[in-house]
């Protein structure tokens, strides 16, 4: 079951050219495009005559014109012109969905389009911060359910195992790290500190430490199924787990402080109920004038999310086959349960309105 009055991403912005793309979100096919204007619009994609996908159709000045017998729908999916009659009938119709492009996102909103409300859309300015905070992102399919990815940035006591050669560390000081987990009006936050710590193969490369540091993990889960994430590093004893303020926040200036300093966001767009779409991106704030460092950046996270890839495809297939109601659930689970109750009540309170209403 999905949350429906939600704003989930569809794709990044560059990638509506000229051409209709077609994407699938909580098992709707949806053909985006942008109109004359320069607009991103969103249909279903169907043509209401026979039925033919518009995402094989073309992009023209009125919108799209279907490929199969040439119907042409505007941006809020009413068809403008039927070859070979005047006569337009009014059912002559397909669903539009509300969008909105931020910060680099495509948003489309899936439920009631009356109850389309852009004061929940989620802000990250670090993408539009390309002097402090530049940035790569990229486009990940995976064969899982959407809430397995998201389960799987919510416990991240998994690093030193599965993230060996990249971003993990040692096993042992994942699994003692200090954590601090609390609800927010919007999902959940917590912050896992590992003090004193081994540096990991990657930010060796990234740091160019040479001992011993104090590293955290700061993340943030937004309802329905995005994930803000501020992580880095350190010399140890420089004193960064003194400077969080008593809820966990880091607000400083990576350059003066040096160390290792990356913004990344983490969208999972469910497609169908057992495939997901990966959107993401990776941002440096520390030696910021170095265009390699972004790009060492980006590989590094690449690697880990292509081993998390790996890993969540064969969980997907083992749920299918036992399903979860023999898991256990562990210490580590903490911030992952929190986020699964805020959405599970959001998603009741969705349905209860629903039902009430019929």
């Amino acid at each position: 079951m999905y949350l429906r009055n939600a704003w989930y991403v569809a794709t990044w912005d560059h990638e509506v050219k000229d051409r209709v793309l077609a994407r699938r979100i909580m098992n709707e096919p949806i053909a985006l495009f942008r109109d004359a204007s320069g607009k991103v619009c969103a249909l279903e994609d169907r043509c209401c005559h026979r039925g033919a996908p518009l995402s094989i159709g073309e992009v023209v000045p009125e919108g799209i014109r279907c490929g199969y017998h040439s119907l042409t729908f505007n941006g809020d999916g009413v068809c403008v012109n039927i070859p070979g009659q005047t006569q337009i009938p009014e059912s002559a119709r397909v669903k539009a969905y509300p969008v909105v492009v931020k910060d680099e996102f495509v948003w489309v909103w899936m439920g009631e389009a009356k109850k389309a409300d852009t004061g929940l859309l989620l802000d990250y300015p670090y993408n539009n911060d390309k002097t402090n905070w530049p940035h790569k992102h990229a486009i990940l399919p995976v064969k899982c359910n959407y809430r397995l990815l998201l389960d799987n940035l919510l416990d991240l006591s998994h690093l030193g195992t599965v993230h060996k050669t990249t971003i993990g560390g040692n096993p042992v000081q994942h699994a003692t790290a200090k954590m601090r987990t609390w609800r927010t009006p919007t999902g959940v936050k917590y912050i896992r500190w590992m003090l004193d710590s081994v540096p990991p193969p990657a930010f060796v490369a990234l740091g160019g430490f040479k001992g011993r540091i104090d590293r955290w993990q700061e993340f943030e889960y937004v309802a329905p199924a995005t994930i803000k994430q501020y992580s880095g590093a350190v010399d140890v004893g420089n004193g960064i787990y003194e400077r969080a303020d008593r809820d966990g926040y880091l607000d400083i200036d990576p350059r003066k402080m040096g160390g290792v300093h990356i913004r990344l966001i983490h969208s999972i767009t469910p497609e169908t109920d057992g495939t997901c779409v990966y959107y993401w991106t990776s941002a440096n704030g520390h030696m910021t004038g170095d265009p390699k460092m972004c790009e060492l950046m980006f590989s590094q996270a690449a690697a880990a999310f292509d081993e998390d890839k790996t890993v969540v495809e064969h969980q997907q297939t083992r749920l299918v086959d036992f399903d979860e109601s023999r898991l256990l659930d562990i210490n580590s689970d903490g911030a992952r349960l929190q986020m699964f109750r805020h959405l599970r009540q959001l998603i009741e309170a969705e349905n209860g309105a629903a039902l009430a209403a019929e």
